[in-house]
């Protein structure tokens, strides 16, 4: 059975180092503990749909290296189809440096090995998959002529086409968003995007409001413990977050737009979607790591 949604994207093992509070510069810090888990944004998300309630396909690059056995491995036992994830000989998988600091808040470094190795040409062998699929997910820790080739491909195939522009680091490429259905950013991201503060609803409502004059077809800026905002043409609306203790932030976004996007193939609207996959984030902080945080579709049944 062909995946209802396909996710472009990076697939990274995350090396995780706690410690009571974040190092400063040139410090040397004693942490509290260290473990190794699979992550990167595009993978993260394909175990959520996976685990929320979708079937899924994932592509993507490993490296040659035992990180990359483990990271197709984790994909595989999750149900996701991996067909299209290929092996890059001489090359490291994606590697993120992770650390996480007593209250939850953590600071990456990314090493993307084999995900800077996803060429155009790497999508477009497996256009069967985006030609099935109802759902493209992309994210930004793949070369950019990439994403801006499948966000395309996307739009000419008249699917539904969602950017989690993370890492943003600035503006995208002007030609992208009018092949963007959702663009889903959190405050820096969308700080980013647009040159405007984020710190509230009311900057989040402008800024979304920047990235929809732009050509964005739909914006969810997610806010962390304030929420989520939508903002729409037709205007915004905002769902607030469910108040959970947090442990630890990882992958707190990608469970989102997993969550988010399980629910609209499953035939849910827009805000039940967003409140879905809001609930799904809520459950994945109190969790430690990225991947295994990711709550499954049952924890969530009410």
């Amino acid at each position: 059975m062909s995946a209802k949604v396909v996710v472009v994207g990076s697939l990274n093992m995350d090396l995780v180092a706690r410690a009571q509070r974040l190092p400063r510069a040139g410090e040397t810090l004693a942490g509290d503990s260290f473990f190794t888990v699979p992550g990167g944004k595009g993978a993260n998300q394909a175990v959520a749909v996976a685990r929320l309630g979708a079937s899924v396909a994932m592509v993507g690059n490993v490296g040659d290296d035992a990180y990359g056995e483990q990271l197709r491995q984790a994909l595989e036992h999750e149900g996701i189809d991996c067909q299209a994830v290929g092996v890059c000989e001489g090359v490291s998988s994606g590697v993120a440096l992770i650390t996480v600091d007593a209250a939850s808040q953590n600071a990456i470094v990314i090493i993307a090995g084999s995900n800077g190795r996803l060429a155009p040409e790497s999508v477009q062998r497996f256009d069967a998959l985006l030609q099935s699929a109802e759902v493209i997910i992309c994210q930004l820790e793949v070369p950019m002529a990439t994403v801006a080739w499948t966000l395309a491909r996307g739009r000419e195939l008249g699917k539904t086409v969602i950017l989690n522009p993370a890492p943003a680091t600035g503006p995208l490429p002007a030609d992208w968003f009018a092949h963007i259905d959702y663009l889903t950013p959190n405050e820096s991201e969308a700080q980013a995007l647009t040159g405007l503060p984020v710190t509230d609803l009311d900057s989040a409502r402008s800024a979304g409001e920047r990235l929809l004059a732009l050509g964005a077809g739909r914006v969810i800026v997610t806010l962390g413990a304030q929420g989520a905002l939508f903002v729409t043409p037709a205007g915004s609306c905002h769902f607030p977050a469910p108040v959970v203790q947090p442990l630890d932030t990882t992958a707190a976004g990608d469970t989102f737009i997993g969550g988010f996007v399980a629910a609209l193939v499953r035939g849910l609207e827009e805000g039940e979607a967003i409140a879905f996959g809001q609930r799904a984030a809520a459950l994945s902080v109190t969790r430690a790591g990225a991947q295994p945080s990711i709550p499954y579709l049952a924890e969530l049944v009410p």
